[in-house]
């Protein structure tokens, strides 16, 4: 019998009481490794030394993403966290902006933060995927050309390929993996390499992230 391994989550709430009610969800939990301000820094220690991409997911829950938000996320990539996750209670579309230019890959409801629903999220940021409600990301596909108007476009130094752009309009769409691969007729592992091309070579964080780029740029 193989052991399951848990993912490292460093744990941010703004207020005590959310702090409390999420270590008491996902303390018990088999998949979660709950760290310390202390199991953060060796972590960061080993990775900065090793060179290598930090597995700690940040998991913030916070009322709105305001300010202080904003910092505690910022926070969190200086301190090692690989990946961000977010609980909100709510969220407009400017937050949903600034929640992917910061890497969240990630956003729960607070209404709909079950403790399975949490570590799903979790487990699917720590596997390098993004997770949207589909009326954040629909609210956010709605976002992107009102700034291409307000915003002048600037010439693409990079482009896309067509399997690319392919590849990441359905994502736009809200597919996942599995139904990528099949309408495309790829391998899940080949529609896995794209995604990773795309984000290590325009240095973007994750599918949501060049998701956003690539309709703000007009490359999709």
């Amino acid at each position: 019998m193989t052991t399951q391994q848990r993912v490292p989550v460093w744990m941010k709430a703004l207020d005590p009481l959310s702090q409390f009610g999420l270590v008491h969800a996902l303390r018990p939990r088999p998949e979660i490794g709950l760290l310390t301000d202390a199991d953060l820094a060796v972590i960061q220690a080993r990775m900065l030394e090793q060179r290598t991409a930090s597995p700690v997911v940040a998991l913030i829950a916070v009322d709105s993403l305001d300010r202080a938000a904003v910092e505690v996320l910022r926070s969190a990539k200086e301190r090692g966290c690989g990946r961000a996750v977010l609980i909100t209670g709510m969220i407009d579309d400017d937050a949903l902006m600034t929640a992917v230019e910061l890497g969240v890959s990630g956003v729960l409801r607070r209404t709909e933060a079950t403790a399975d629903r949490i570590v799903h999220l979790v487990q699917t940021a720590a596997a390098g995927h993004g997770s949207l409600p589909p009326e954040l990301m629909g609210r956010l596909l709605g976002r992107v050309p009102r700034m291409q108007v307000l915003t002048p476009r600037r010439p693409s130094q990079t482009g896309l390929s067509d399997r690319e752009t392919q590849v990441l309009r359905l994502v736009a769409d809200g597919k996942d993996t599995q139904e990528i691969a099949r309408e495309l007729s790829y391998s899940e592992r080949t529609v896995k390499n794209v995604l990773h091309d795309v984000t290590s070579r325009l240095q973007l964080r994750n599918r949501s992230h060049a998701v956003a780029y690539a309709l703000r740029e007009g490359l999709i």
